[in-house]
């Protein structure tokens, strides 16, 4: 266990260097840096992290401001531009042994003015400095007295990152493009946008933005709304028709090919093409998309504004060869003949089983699931559904399956879940929507039996209430059934919702891929353990430091099919990473993680965001929402219009002024 000798972070001074009884203090930080070597020191937005007590603070600080200073200042204000350059200059001088004690206390002075910057990164880089000059200044007069530096052995490594950044799974630099639509600079925007992430009508629509739950303006009033901001940034390109400006670079030699059109292939295939990689998507489905065509209905997301996307990657030199089902039309060992690369992203559209009493039995009126019937809606295949339908499930999925039953033609469309109705996991705007459309809600109920007639017809369905006990290990409360509450709902579909996994029956058993009991492929990472010496996992229950290798050489995997289904912006991380771990891979650079890749990982597993923050010297200003069509008549039958509608530019720049820009720098000394 590495114990802390020195800590300022949240303003909690622990000071074990003077030796005496040791004052514990954890973080959420990994042993060691990459897997060997271990992490000394971490400094950042509030304060310093020491666990090597010959880490050369004064050496580490002027290194933390000169990289904030020359690298990541924006100059748009003056006390950041000349007050970080002013102790830049002043720790340079210092650890050079030309400085002066008075300089230490014009750190300090300058550091408080900091406070009138324009945003917060230069403030918040002030913090550690503040701390150091206060709690290490022996250190820094020793070198004003003529110390030679003892830090040769340490290397320096930053992270620019912000909460909202660190929250994003695909760690899009959100303050960017928020200040570039301030500006009315859209192209500016979508470019910061796509740096990251090559669907923004997408995820300017379907993401669940876990980024605004890690946003500091929710300290104030409410959260930014990103997601609404993202998405006016991509509407105002394709309304005024303008063109991408994204050019590959010149073609190179190897080729890739990718498993499924999904988010996660296609963001791979997008970043791998502009790096001058021919690469062919091998899509099993008709259309590009994967769960977002299929899964995720027209008024959440309209069609053309998925393919107009799906064309701009097209654009870049990408290939996409529909209706070919890899294990089925071509194997994946050919593809690895074929291609010097291949990324495994099949998405995960398997429907989960029920589970209850004769859902195996074959009765007309029982669908397959959930995924199933959403798909067949899109491609305008029969979907089996009669008048009076019964969906099972709390999550998006669920939500969408009953708002849709309406569209095609539903006289009643009930939902049930095992829990209540706050503890679902589906979006809470998506549940209100079906509210308002009219969709009938049973909460605290688990089917248990599947009713039909003679004719193998179903005819209802068998619940039982159910009373919330303790939490269980999502900290939701565990449902357990009330014995003699028994009842019928009258039915004839039923459309079971409960979750769904990736189809891996296409990977051979010859080529040693290894795969979990959840249908994940697993893939190679970098061990980074904890202070209990366990791996340490990211928000999603995987490990930290993966570079999506597959235990087969030159196959890599990512997406539904490596995390787990999760969301759509969790894929396009995950097939940007790919994208860049494939690249160094063909140009015979190893697998192994970059540093950006790593901090990224730590930062995520440390955490940003501060909930308990005060933030307390702004005035509030009220979130501006999207207009949205309302009354029932808006789930009429085969009305997939988009029910919500975006901002008006007007809208759009108010809610971008409220963002408080919130940079922050952290370094860690390995």
């Amino acid at each position: 266990m590495a114990e802390v000798v020195f800590s300022s972070w949240g303003r909690n001074i622990v000071d074990n260097r003077k030796g005496g009884e040791v004052k514990p203090a954890s973080f959420k930080l990994p042993v060691t840096y990459d897997g060997e070597r271990p992490l000394s020191a971490f400094i950042g937005w509030d304060g310093i992290i020491l666990y090597n007590k010959d880490v050369d603070i004064p050496v580490m600080l002027a290194e933390y401001m000169k990289r904030a200073q020359t690298k990541y200042v924006c100059g748009k204000c003056t006390p950041g531009k000349k007050g970080t350059r002013v102790i830049m200059d002043a720790l340079t001088r210092i650890v050079q042994g030309n400085g002066k004690e008075e300089d230490l206390d014009t750190i300090l002075e300058v550091c408080e003015l900091l406070s009138h910057a324009k945003c917060t990164l230069c403030p918040s880089c002030a913090v550690p400095v503040r701390d150091a000059v206060t709690h290490f200044r022996d250190a820094f007069v020793n070198y004003i007295r003529g110390a030679k530096s003892l830090s040769k052995e340490f290397t320096y490594i930053e992270k620019y990152t912000a909460p909202c950044m660190d929250k994003c799974p695909a760690h899009i630099d959100i303050p960017a493009y928020i200040e570039a639509i301030k500006d009315y600079r859209y192209d500016l925007s979508l470019e910061a946008i796509r740096n990251s992430m090559p669907l923004p009508s997408v995820c300017g629509r379907v993401c669940p933005h876990p980024c605004e739950t890690a946003c500091r303006r929710k300290n104030v009033d409410e959260s930014i709304n990103i997601m609404v901001l993202k998405r006016t940034a991509s509407d105002y390109e394709w309304m005024h028709e303008r063109q991408p400006p994204m050019l590959p670079k010149p073609k190179k030699g190897k080729s890739i090919g990718v498993v499924g059109a999904g988010p996660a292939g296609l963001a791979a295939a997008y970043y791998l093409a502009l790096e001058g990689y021919p690469v062919t998507i091998y899509e099993a489905l008709p259309i590009g998309g994967g769960m977002v065509a299929v899964g995720i209905p027209p008024y959440r997301q309209p069609r053309h504004l998925l393919q107009r996307d799906i064309d701009i990657i097209q654009s870049l030199g990408v290939e996409i060869d529909y209706n070919c089902r890899v294990g089925k039309d071509i194997s994946l060992d050919e593809l690895k003949k074929k291609h010097a690369a291949v990324f495994l992203a099949p998405g995960a559209h398997r429907s989960k089983p029920m589970g209850v009493e004769g859902e195996d039995k074959g009765y007309q009126g029982f669908l397959t699931g959930g995924i199933d019937f959403l798909r067949a809606a899109y491609l305008g295949l029969p979907t089996g559904m009669g008048k009076k339908v019964f969906v099972v499930g709390g999550g998006n999925t669920a939500i969408d399956c009953v708002r849709v039953a309406l569209r095609e033609g539903a006289e009643e469309s009930t939902l049930v879940y095992r829990r209540s109705r706050a503890e679902m996991p589906a979006d809470v705007w998506e549940v209100d929507g079906a509210d308002h459309e009219g969709v009938k809600f049973e909460f605290q109920v688990l089917p248990t039996k599947v009713i039909a007639n003679e004719k193998n017809e179903v005819t209802g369905v068998e619940l039982i209430r159910m009373a919330l006990g303790e939490p269980d290990a999502s900290g939701r409360r565990r449902p357990e059934p009330v014995p003699g509450s028994e009842f019928i709902i009258e039915c004839d579909t039923i459309i079971p919702a409960i979750g769904q996994d990736a189809d891996l029956s296409f990977i051979p058993a010859e080529l040693g891929i290894d795969t979990t009991k959840w249908s994940t492929i697993v893939t190679k990472y970098v061990p980074l353990k904890g202070e209990n010496g366990k791996d340490l996992m990211d928000s999603m229950g995987n490990p930290l430091s993966r570079t999506l290798i597959t235990n087969c050489d030159g196959i890599f995997a990512g997406g539904d099919a490596e995390i787990g289904p999760l969301t759509v912006v969790a894929c396009i991380g995950s097939g940007h990473r790919a994208a860049k771990v494939i690249a160094r891979y063909l140009e015979g650079e190893g697998i192994s993680l970059t540093d950006d890749e790593r901090m990224e990982d730590i930062l995520s597993y440390f955490g940003v965001y501060d909930k308990n923050e005060k933030v307390s010297w702004l005035d509030s200003a009220s979130r501006e929402g999207q207009s949205e069509i309302h009354g029932a008549e808006r789930a009429s039958y085969k009305n997939y219009c988009e029910v919500e509608l975006g901002f008006v530019n007007s809208q759009a720049v108010r809610e971008a002024e409220r963002c408080l820009r919130c940079y922050r720098i952290g370094m860690v000394a390995v």
